[in-house]
């Protein structure tokens, strides 16, 4: 609001903006100045948006072009840039670094999605190589995902069934699975899922809904990853003890599975379940040590690698797999396949899923990329990310891959290791690159338990999420809720439908705090023009209610409001205005008695009568003096004169008419012999408001009607532009409420109540409805006291 525009009940303009800067700057010792309301602020010729305010190109020009293109590549803006000296030689060592961590995570998290390995090194070369042009962080390392993968393995689980690719061996009655077949529609399956979850992450970063991300709070995200992880533990069960299991798919599924694991164990495989044990045992302590020195290496051990690569020789060497039946990873094909075009028809079945993992992914990423933008000082964009991800996803669907995230341990590991941007990706799909073309067919004998040992291993970061629970305990009980409300949850539902109970509960939680804010009222601290809560501060301001709510108003909280505003106050205004209704009824039924009575007055005799003066004031009770006469039907009557003699004590006397072609004069609460409250003022502190709706506007105006049925102004303070706004398209305003009863702060409603119940010389102010009416309550409750 521009303060140099007032209203016509300012003067001029000039004077109007020094009034203005007095009423800012004041202090309740300091002189007083003009007291401006919102009206006494308002320019009604003040247009809505100024000419300039947004500025739309009309046409495509070579500039407009150009900040286009460098928005949606990144590369082109930050690689001319590149300080070769300073950064390459790190970011070859952290691609290195993360590259040979790529190779094993790809195959243990291909193997968790319920896919061919090879497909994990797909998701390991392609999106990374896509994330270098479209991506923002410098330091994510993009590719397979635990909790990802593992959405996407109980999509296949639930989809495509192994049940369903049973066959009979030689036309014998033993059937078994044709992984061949089953293999290739999980790839078809997965590949439509990657490809629609890229397309709902595009489409939300070119609306700019990167922000649809903060509905997953942190507490939630982390309560999620944690039940995952959990889930991720108990498939990889199977592999650890060497027992085939049955697919299970949907809520309950987890603890199906377990109680399967549990029954077969008798039937453990002690070559795979010995073999799993070494190498986790081998993996932890090395990673241990990996955390203990880092500062003293150059960089970490490559323990996974090492790992698959000595089992994989062991395994060649021995036979494992004919001689104690170890599961192996099979033939893993070398070379690129050719795009192949996903299966829309698909799209039906799993757009829920492929929206869920969209979602999940990029919440994992973007708060991985903000951490490190925060610790290294640049900027990450959400909304660049989300097409960053969504384009890696979309063209990585076309060759096998599945839907890929951000993985804490390989990012962790690329920023220790020297990683400074996103060339780092590109050498560490590189090295991928070179294992798809040559290296990957030597994998063939490695063990399937040393991938779910990696898997295994590699959840101790996630389990570690535990400890959140004493630090919410101590810290917000309701993110506590949120956190294990999600982790039931998801352990019961699973992934996908777990998810979006957890999302709902979550939303839930913040309606049931806007449901319940904090209620109070406010009094002014010694010498100054704050206002705090008189619970823990100052007094109450006498005569006048400060009320103010922590919450904005709307349906689901305008009741509780107005009930605890009608609470504070501390008189029951309703059963008040209860009484009053009754009072003024009861006063009509006495009206049109006393009318009866006077006609019957006029038609019974010509002699003189006490009569009441047609404009003056009723005799409701009391004593007639002794100079009435008696009328013949034993009705007193006395003369005119003898009127005031009438009123004795205790007598209430109401107005009905006033001067010819007058208004009659309201009946005040004490002329009916009701109690009144001990304030005068209410004053609505609307600083926490932040938008109204129609039920909120209706109720805020019975909160004005009912105050005034009981003698009390409401005033309405620090109200944002776009609430007020708001109420004047809902039609808030009217003759008796309007902006005059609006202030810009507190201290500036309190300063003008106490000025309107001051003795003031003539005021060239217009009368304003509601606002005005405590000077003129006072005057005629004066004329009514004898």
């Amino acid at each position: 609001v521009r303060l140099s525009h007032l209203s016509s009940a300012s003067s001029a303009a000039e004077p109007g903006a020094m009034a203005a800067e007095m009423v800012l700057s004041r202090r309740p010792g300091q002189p007083r100045g003009e007291v401006l309301s919102e009206a006494d602020l308002e320019d009604p010729g003040a247009p809505m948006f100024s000419p300039g305010s947004h500025s739309f190109p009309g046409r495509c020009s070579a500039s407009t072009a150009k900040s286009l293109l460098f928005r949606f590549l990144p590369v082109l803006r930050w690689l001319p840039r590149y300080p070769v000296k300073d950064w390459l030689l790190g970011d070859i060592a952290s691609g290195f670094s993360v590259g040979i961590m790529h190779l094993p995570q790809g195959l243990a998290y291909a193997l968790l999605a319920g896919l061919p390995p090879v497909t994990g090194l797909y998701s390991s070369f392609y999106p990374v190589f896509l994330y270098f042009f479209f991506g923002t962080s410098r330091h994510n390392s993009v590719g397979p995902f635990a909790v990802i993968s593992v959405m996407i393995g109980s999509v296949t689980d639930s989809l495509v069934p192994s049940e369903d690719f049973m066959e009979f061996v030689n036309g014998t009655n033993v059937t078994e699975v044709n992984e061949a077949r089953r293999d290739a529609a999980r790839v078809e399956l997965v590949a439509t899922i990657t490809v629609l979850s890229g397309i709902f992450q595009v489409a939300l970063g070119l609306l700019q809904f990167g922000f649809v991300v903060t509905y997953l709070s942190d507490p939630l995200v982390r309560g999620y990853t944690t039940a995952a992880s959990v889930h991720v533990l108990i498939s990889q069960l199977k592999n650890v003890f060497g027992v085939s299991l049955g697919e299970h798919s949907g809520p309950l599924s987890l603890f199906v599975t377990f109680i399967e694991i549990c029954k077969k164990l008798p039937e453990t495989n002690v070559g795979t379940l010995v073999t799993a044990i070494i190498a986790m045992v081998a993996i932890f302590i090395v990673k241990e040590l990996n955390h203990k020195f880092s500062a003293k290496l150059p960089m970490p051990i490559p323990i996974e690698l090492i790992t698959i690569i000595i089992s994989t020789g062991i395994s060649y060497g021995v036979n494992l797999n004919s001689k104690y039946g170890i599961s192996v990873v099979g033939n893993i094909p070398s070379g690129l396949k050719p795009p192949v075009v996903p299966n829309v028809s698909y799209f039906g079945q799993v757009v829920g899923n492929a929206f869920a993992i969209a979602v999940v992914g990029y919440a994992i990423c973007i708060s991985l990329g903000k951490i490190f933008a925060l610790k290294h000082g640049y900027k990450v964009d959400s909304n660049q990310e989300l097409i960053a991800l969504g384009l890696s996803n979309f063209l990585g669907g076309f060759f096998q891959c599945f839907a890929i995230s951000c993985s804490m341990s390989r990012s962790l590991v690329q920023e220790s290791t020297g990683g400074n941007s996103q060339v780092a990706g590109v050498i560490s799909s590189l090295v991928i690159l070179v294992t798809i073309l040559k290296i990957g067919e030597l994998f063939h004998d490695l063990p399937k338990a040393i991938l779910s040992a990696i898997i295994i291993i590699n959840l101790k970061g996630m389990f570690k999420q535990f400890t959140d629970l004493r630090t919410l305990w101590k810290s917000n009980r309701v993110d506590l809720m949120v956190w294990v409300v999600t982790f039931i949850a998801t352990l019961l539902l699973n992934l996908d439908i777990g998810l979006g109970a957890s999302v709902a509960f979550a939303l839930l939680t913040v309606i049931f705090r806007t449901q319940l804010p904090h209620y109070s009222i406010l009094g002014r601290v010694t010498d100054t023009d704050v206002y705090k809560d008189v619970a823990e501060y100052e007094k109450e301001v006498p005569g006048i209610k400060i009320f103010r709510s922590s919450s904005t108003i709307y349906f689901a909280n305008v009741e509780m409001y107005s009930d605890a505003l009608k609470k504070k106050s501390g008189i029951n205004v309703d059963r008040l205005i209860e009484k009053k209704k009754k009072a003024l009824k009861k006063l009509k039924k006495q009206q049109k008695k006393a009318e009866k009575e006077k006609a019957k007055r006029k038609k019974s005799s010509s002699k003189p009568q006490c009569a009441i003066g047609q404009d003056k004031s009723r005799v409701l009770g009391g004593h007639c003096p002794a100079e009435c006469h008696q009328h013949p039907h034993g009705e007193g009557v006395f003369p005119q004169e003898t009127e005031a003699e009438c009123n004795g004590p205790g007598v209430a006397v109401i107005e009905l008419s006033g001067e010819e072609g007058g208004t009659p004069a309201e009946p005040t609460l004490r002329s009916l012999g009701l109690p009144q409250p001990d304030f005068h003022a209410v004053i609505l502190d609307f600083s926490p408001v932040n938008f109204v709706d129609t039920v909120s506007i209706k109720i805020l105006k019975n909160i004005f009607r009912d105050f005034h049925e009981i003698e009390v102004d409401v005033f309405v303070a620090s109200c944002p532009a776009s609430v007020l706004a708001q109420l004047e398209r809902g039609n808030f305003f009217s003759s008796t409420i309007t902006k005059h009863c609006f202030f810009p702060s507190v201290n500036d409603a309190v300063l003008h109540i106490d000025a309107g119940r001051r003795p003031a010389p003539v005021s060239t102010q217009p009368h304003h409805p509601h606002c005005h009416r405590a000077a003129g309550r006072q005057s005629r409750l004066s004329s009514l006291l004898p």
